[in-house]
């Protein structure tokens, strides 16, 4: 079983659930980076937008075990199947756009999950008539603190970064044993088949020691997401983080001490049955959110209104003008580098990128 290193610092991210629009723009730039177009990486999605409440993907991960107990225990759950994580599908492009069909042919998918995939139940949600809600719930590797998939790994092939807390997988160690995919309690470890290594998020730590931000959070065109230092007073993570408390992990109780938060959701008061405002009820249930983010959550909404009801009396809040972002570069704490400054390579020995 491997041994985690405590890193010096710890990179952090924040996504804003009250701007979160859903574009996926973060999930595709993901992916036309990471893992690409490499064999075996079909169905792989480093970075997913599930909506909430949704079943995720891999579908119902949540309930697939992970992390640790209470006591400090490791708790090993399950691999998700093929089935559960679908995707991975081709569709006729040929006979659509080349094919002299165009008028008759339809696009749709020729091989792959039939049942599930990426965004399967996109915009979904939940509630009734009139008070249906959604929201959206971007997901990458945590990079926890204490990540269950570094102790799991028999080989030692996982490891956190000492410089910046990024967990990475060594691919020449790896032998695909897959403990570390039952470790995850956030599945967000995938296995591939055709090479027989596991592979996940790497933070694109590539651009971060090049000092670009992640793509995920440089492509948001919502200014919905944040990087930066949990120590750097300075950095919008810290504050939103630590100072105001307003940005809270995922399922804390999985024990990982994930190092991805959330600024919770608002939303409109819900409507009676007349359709009248109901200004005492919330149209998300509270203990739907308490679910997700723990007890904390219930102490996030409240800073977060009361610094809402500040605007309307003419007072200022720090708080409002780190969430609004008025300079998108805030968001990008010291990772604020211009990626089109730098000659990228593939080459370990050629470019800037070594």
């Amino acid at each position: 079983m491997g041994n985690v290193t405590q890193s010096k610092r710890q990179l952090a991210w924040v996504f804003d659930l009250n701007k979160c629009i859903g574009c996926q723009t973060c999930s595709v730039a993901c992916k036309v980076l990471w893992p690409g177009e490499d064999p075996g990486t079909e169905s792989m999605w480093w970075m997913t937008v599930n909506t909430q409440p949704g079943r995720g993907m891999p579908r119902d991960w949540e309930t697939m075990g992970g992390g640790y107990y209470a006591d400090g225990r490791p708790k090993l759950g399950r691999r998700p199947t093929d089935n559960e994580i679908g995707g991975g599908w081709e569709f006729n492009h040929d006979e659509v756009q080349s094919g002299g069909r165009g008028r008759d042919a339809h696009l749709h998918a020729i091989s792959g999950n039939p049942s599930w995939g990426m965004n399967w139940d996109e915009d979904e949600g939940g509630g009734q008539y009139p008070n249906s809600y959604y929201f959206y719930l971007p997901r990458l590797c945590a990079h926890c603190t204490r990540p269950a998939c570094v102790e799991a790994c028999p080989h030692d092939a996982i490891f956190k970064r000492e410089d910046d807390g990024l967990v990475l997988i060594n691919e020449t160690l790896c032998r695909g044993d897959g403990s570390c995919i039952e470790a995850c309690p956030y599945k967000k470890i995938d296995f591939n088949a055709l090479r027989g290594v596991s592979q996940k998020c790497i933070g694109c730590f590539p651009r971060i020691d090049l000092g670009v931000a992640p793509a995920c959070v440089r492509q948001c065109p919502g200014r919905a997401a944040f990087v930066g230092f949990l120590d750097d007073e300075n950095s919008a993570v810290h504050k939103l983080v630590r100072r105001w408390n307003v940005a809270l992990p995922l399922h804390p109780e999985f024990g990982v001490e994930p190092n991805v938060y959330y600024v919770p959701p608002l939303a409109p008061s819900p409507l009676r049955a007349d359709g009248s405002v109901d200004e005492t009820g919330e149209r998300i249930p509270p203990a739907y959110l308490e679910s997700l983010f723990g007890p904390a959550v219930h102490g996030a909404l409240a800073t977060l209104k009361a610094e809402l009801d500040k605007r309307p009396r003419g007072e200022a809040s720090q708080l409002l003008d780190t969430l609004i972002l008025y300079h998108w570069k805030d968001a990008l704490g010291h990772l604020d580098r211009d990626p089109a400054e730098i000659i990228w390579s593939r080459e370990p020995d050629k470019g800037d990128l070594r």
